[in-house]
């Protein structure tokens, strides 16, 4: 058996088979709990027992209702089991709800069964042989065509054993769950206990959940505790994928969490209102499937209206396979390669299902040979559909490719490897980017540059964040400076201090230009520690509406002024004379206040105090309280 020791069975059949009395016979648990359930000897909800299988294993079991009336609930109980259990009735043989709910086990690709006629007591042991010839017939061509067969009644007790040892053998195939993934927890109940506030229960298809653990609850948005987790009525302090659980939260009401939620990891889901699938009708469809028609759409324990967007056709026939984008009515939460079932409108049957492309798709326009192109791409495996996000993504970091793609961290970190060692992705720094963006990329950073010099003559070069802003607003610093750092390498870029520059560029003054620079120098010079900040300079000498940015950068990558902070700055000469004077007082004082220095200066206090903090950040100084004392002087 799998090694996790964690599954879960489900019944399926027509109304009145015989489910319910065998769940009863084979684990002593009454699934009908409801007053008008045992009043009308039908099951309404979906009912759960604890199956002991002997050698420490247990198996959750889901009871379906098989009434037609009780679709809804059957599909919400029949996602995500691992071993079905199709009851017939050995005295009426195979019925609508049997068919119905067979059709919808296919279209969800089960893969695992057992062939279960119920009420073997009442009729003659030849009779058997014809009823299972008849679900023979009826299964032939699908997953439950070499399934073995068991006789049984529930109420003499016969055949339970064989039963049970044919549960156990057919377990032994089922792979076990991902308990490594992302949490993902389908809600098929929700209530309110007294004194203990919000239960909520559901097989959980992916992860580990851990008492005290915060989730987040789609499509509400709302994060809740657990307080309490139970299996089979057993409190435990962690959950894994496979089992059926019950969650006590906190913080929430039940309100907020109604069937057809999803619990899951914080931060990592999104609901939607629009899905890419591809959808299969049944070949038994009446009439078909028109542009925008209304469908009621399943998955998981959900449900919702959708409307059908036919990418390629004005209709689907009976039997045919297409591409759809789903419009709901309310969101749901979706994955790539979840499957769903869809049932007609008005009356209300099964018609179809299929398999979500991408749960977060653009609204596509209809007969676009490049949209089914893509759509075809995306279904042709795990890599196309992550390459494809990435590239909609233009970079990103692993944990928003887990969210966007609903993969496990550890599958999609192999599936990253391997497009990678086939050049189709690369790492940059904490992001993964398409080789072919980041070529793109490389062709583009020493153009973007040229062109930024031939915009800015004056200045040394093109700021860091301004290039990194203009590749793409998503590259992460950390990946910015490997491309840069490739660049230089590569000797199309040169750093320049803080700007970046063409290897061999100079700025290209204009004769007035070069008048503008020598005068704003001069000025510098000439009024020394009495100088004004850098806007009333430009006044003073009737600058006001040049580009003073590009003068003052160019003043200051020339060496000839130096930048006290975003509104001051000093002449080179009267900058050195400060640092000497720095040193000067430490050799004599072991510490420096604001005012000794702003004294010692002759200047006013708000250049003195620039000065002083500059000081500190070059670590020549360290404050303490209202004064200085030494750190690393600086050589004169």
């Amino acid at each position: 058996m799998n090694h996790q020791g964690h599954y879960i069975i489900g019944t399926a059949g027509h109304v009145d088979h015989g489910k319910t009395a065998l769940i009863r016979a084979l684990t002593g648990v009454e699934t009908d709990r409801l007053s008008e359930e045992k009043k009308r000897g039908i099951s309404i909800e979906l009912g759960f027992a604890r199956l002991d299988l002997g050698h420490g294993q247990i198996a959750g079991v889901v009871d379906v209702p098989g009434h037609e009336k009780f679709i809804p609930q059957m599909l919400s109980g029949i996602a995500g089991i691992d071993l079905v259990l199709l009851v017939v009735d050995a005295n009426e043989g195979v019925m609508q709800q049997t068919r119905e709910h067979l059709q919808i086990m296919e279209l969800l690709t089960l893969q695992n069964g057992i062939l279960v006629i119920s009420k073997c007591d009442l009729v003659e042991p030849d009779w058997l042989d014809i009823v299972e010839e008849e679900i023979r017939e009826q299964v032939a061509g699908t997953f439950l065509a070499e399934a073995p067969c068991c006789r049984v009644s529930a109420l003499a007790g016969e055949g339970l054993d064989a039963l049970l040892e044919t549960i156990r053998r057919q377990l032994r195939r089922v792979e076990p769950r991902d308990n490594s993934g992302a949490v993902r927890l389908p809600v098929d109940r929700c209530f309110s206990i007294s004194g203990f506030g919000t239960v909520v229960t559901g097989t959980l298809t992916s992860g580990t959940i851990a008492t005290g653990d915060n989730l987040e609850i789609q499509p509400a948005g709302v994060t809740a505790r657990v307080r309490e987790a139970q299996v089979h009525d057993q409190q435990v302090s962690q959950v894994f994928a496979g089992q059926r659980v019950a969650l006590n939260l906190a913080g929430i009401n039940r309100e907020q969490v109604p069937r057809g939620s999803v619990l899951g990891t914080p931060g990592l889901f999104r609901a939607t209102q629009r899905i890419d699938v591809q959808l299969q009708l049944l070949p038994e469809v009446p009439w078909p499937l028109k542009f925008r028609d209304q469908v009621h759409f399943h998955l998981g324990t959900g449900r919702s209206v959708a409307r059908v967007v036919l990418l390629d056709r004005e209709k689907m026939e009976g039997g045919e396979q297409a591409l759809v984008q789903l419009t709901l009515d309310q969101p749901v939460l979706a994955h790539r390669g979840d499957r769903f079932i869809i049932r007609s409108y008005s009356p209300m049957y099964t018609i179809g299902g299929g398999v979500v492309i991408d749960a977060e798709p653009q609204k596509h326009k209809r007969f676009r040979p490049e949209v089914t192109q893509r759509l075809q791409e995306l279904l042709s495996g795990d890599l196309g559909f992550w390459l494809q996000k990435l590239d909609e993504l233009q970079l990103a970091r692993l944990k928003e490719l887990e969210k966007q793609t609903g993969t496990g961290r550890d599958q999609l970190l192999a599936g990253l490897e391997t497009l990678r060692e086939q050049g189709r992705v690369e790492p940059l720094a904490e992001q993964w980017v398409s080789s072919e963006r980041l070529r793109s990329w490389k062709q583009q950073v020493p153009d973007i540059v040229s062109h930024y010099h031939r915009q800015h003559p004056l200045r040394h070069g093109m700021p860091r964040a301004t290039l990194q802003a203009q590749l793409s607003a998503k590259l992460a610093p950390k990946g910015f400076e490997v491309l840069l750092q490739w660049a230089f390498d590569e000797k199309l870029l040169t750093p320049c201090r803080d700007v970046i520059a063409t290897p061999g560029w100079q700025p290209q003054l204009q004769p007035e230009q070069q008048q503008i620079v020598a005068r704003i120098e001069a000025y510098f010079r000439s009024t020394g520690f009495d100088v004004k900040n850098n806007q009333e300079v430009l006044l003073q000498l009737g600058y006001e509406d040049i580009d003073a940015e590009a003068y003052f950068s160019f003043l200051y990558l020339e060496g000839m002024l130096v930048r006290l902070n975003q509104e001051s700055s000093l002449h080179r000469e009267h900058y050195r004379q400060a640092e000497e004077l720095l040193a000067k007082h430490f050799n004599q004082q072991p510490t420096l206040t604001l005012a000794q220095f702003r004294d010692q200066l002759g200047s006013g206090r708000k250049l003195t105090q620039a000065l002083l903090e500059l000081f500190d950040s070059l670590k020549f100084t360290r404050r303490i309280d209202d004064h200085r004392v030494a750190w690393q002087l600086p050589e004169v």
